[in-house]
């Protein structure tokens, strides 16, 4: 067992996998020599060389392009981004080629690659460099979508997805990568994709959410049994392409209340569909409005104003309170 942070447990992923399997294949801009820019892929080229631990040049176009081509022929590529700011010049050959590679083939090829990429604000970076754009990628026929919030969710869902024999948009919360540690076993086993997962059990109401904002519905979920004895249910959606709603709307079957909890701006947000299937799915449990508690739309403000577009455990309890008075 190694006590691993997110980005440490990302690190491991790629040591195991990599070891097991000799088509795994990392790309990506200074992944190799300088081990990338939050040091995930640290040491890696050291150890597997350079033919499998590739520098790339800046890029993104061709790093995705060169990624289906290498998963057509038979390797595992997984292509980091910098950030998800740098991700647009790579989604025409996201959406065009990778996704409907098996479609296009009809079942002749598939596209087994991973593409990586830091995500989320919180670091005090630029505006390019703090994107939550995750809903652009769940609206791609063909693609997975997963974001991990935790180590051990990052080590089991990293292993799983370049197992996927689809293409799969990975995102990593770039504030929580060294947030806290967690104990994991370098054992190689992945967790399963297309689940959510229950953190905690409830009665009163069902908080959704996934990626860094698991952390304020946790802390938001605590304080609220502090104070007001209200117990919630805490939803890790994970993978939001496809969306597990079969355990969402079970939770909400029985607290009969929903707040969805997203970083990236309210409009068209994933949360936005969450809330319309509980609406055409789960009406009738339902006893109070679903409500949303996100970004705004806005470009990502600069430091000074960062912390107030995130949403934080304040704007997460009284939502909640706002839920559980409805009559």
């Amino acid at each position: 067992m190694s006590n691993l942070a997110m980005v440490e447990a990302v690190n491991a992923a790629f040591a195991h996998e990599m070891n097991a399997d000799d088509s795994v294949v990392l790309l990506g801009e200074d992944i190799g020599v300088n081990g990338g820019v939050f040091r995930a892929t640290v040491d890696l080229q050291e150890r597997f060389g350079e033919d499998r631990v590739i520098d790339t040049p800046l890029a993104e176009t061709m790093i995705a392009g060169l990624s289906v081509g290498m998963a057509a022929q038979g390797l595992k590529p997984v292509a980091e981004i910098q950030f998800m700011g740098f991700i647009y010049p790579a989604v025409d050959q996201i959406v065009s080629h990778a996704s409907r590679m098996r479609n296009r083939t009809c079942g002749r090829l598939t596209c087994p690659m991973v593409l990586r990429a830091p995500f989320g604000g919180g670091i005090r970076a630029p505006e390019h460099h703090s994107e939550s754009t995750e809903a652009l990628f769940a609206h791609m026929p063909g693609v997975r979508v997963v974001i991990p919030s935790s180590p051990a969710r990052a080590y089991g869902l990293l292993l799983a997805a370049i197992r996927d024999p689809d293409p799969v948009i990975f995102l990593e919360p770039k504030r929580i990568y060294r947030l806290h540690k967690q104990q994991i076993e370098d054992n190689g086993e992945a967790l399963p994709l297309d689940v959510c997962f229950t953190l905690r059990d409830g009665t009163d109401i069902t908080l959704v959410s996934w990626g860094a904002s698991i952390h304020e519905t946790l802390q938001a979920a605590d304080k609220l049994k502090e104070e007001s004895e209200i117990s919630c249910e805490v939803i890790d959606v994970a993978t939001i392409k496809p969306l597990d709603m079969d355990t969402i709307l079970k939770s909400v079957e029985r607290t009969g209340r929903c707040v969805i909890v997203h970083e990236a701006a309210r409009t068209g947000g994933v949360g936005a569909d969450i809330a319309a299937q509980l609406a055409e799915k789960g009406l009738l449990s339902l006893f109070a409005p679903v409500k949303r508690v996100t970004g705004y739309d806005t470009v990502m403000p600069l430091l000074k104003l960062e912390n107030h577009y995130l949403p934080d455990v304040d704007r997460i309890r009284r939502a909640v309170k706002e839920t559980m008075e409805f009559a």
